[in-house]
């Protein structure tokens, strides 16, 4: 994401330095800009809930969890209206509880990335309201853990074979191809500096499932998945013309 980010950058300096100095400079959105977007994402945890009532944890919450994220953008001067840019996030939420002298915890992560496209509707003036998309991929990372407080090396090695051992460590993920349509306004502050808030909703395209070392996954339940609705903030540093 830091390369699409530099890429972005060198661009928005190139376009600047080709048309300051056109007529035309403010018939259109013009600009770019790059920054930090906080992010808010609320996945389907009924099916992880349904398994921690007899795991032991409590359940994660259904009211969504904070991911940061990055992004930069750029219009592009040859088609009014239209930017394009990258994107990425990273995310995740945890429960946890002491059972029968064991710690148990589960940890809810989601991470993502891809291009963004977007049209700024024309009517609108001052501000830019955006439509578009985001393309790309991502993954759902279930972490799972039962283990005493401290844990001694030989221990580890001697329990690693027995399946009733109190040291369990469980990685289940789900990597995805993914398009999320988005609904954005940016509001520039002095032309340099422009605040955004937005909403999306993620589809999930394809899924693998994987557990530990790669090995497949199956009978993961349907509603277990990338799709999940999310609110995005931003600042971005740039040059801005809405």
């Amino acid at each position: 994401m830091r390369k699409i980010i530099l890429v972005l950058s060198s661009i928005i300096i190139f376009t600047i330095s080709v048309y300051s100095q056109e007529s035309s400079f403010f018939d259109a959105p013009f600009g770019g800009g790059v920054g930090y977007t906080p992010s808010w994402y609320f996945p389907n945890m009924s099916a992880v809930n349904h398994k921690l009532i007899s795991f032991g944890t409590p359940e994660l919450s259904n009211n969504g969890f904070y991911a940061s994220g990055e992004a930069g953008f750029i219009y592009l001067g040859f088609i009014k209206n239209f930017r394009i840019g990258g994107m990425g996030f990273s995310g995740s939420t945890s429960s946890s509880s002491i059972v029968n002298g064991t710690n148990r915890q589960v940890i809810y992560s989601l991470n993502g990335g891809g291009v963004t496209v977007e049209y700024t509707i024309p009517f609108v003036k001052n501000i830019a309201v955006s439509v578009g998309a985001v393309i790309g991929g991502g993954s759902l990372n279930i972490e799972i853990y039962n283990n005493k407080k401290n844990i001694d090396w030989n221990k580890v090695w001697n329990n690693a074979d027995n399946l009733t051992s109190n040291y369990i460590n469980k990685n289940i993920r789900n990597n995805y191809w993914m398009v999320a349509p988005t609904l954005n306004l940016d509001i520039p502050f002095y032309r340099f500096v422009s605040f955004r808030i937005g909403v999306g909703y993620q589809f999930e395209l394809s899924t693998k499932w994987t557990i530990d070392n790669g090995r497949e996954l199956s009978g993961v339940p349907s509603n277990l998945n990338g799709n999940n609705f999310f609110i995005q903030t931003g600042i971005f540093i740039g040059l801005f013309s809405y």
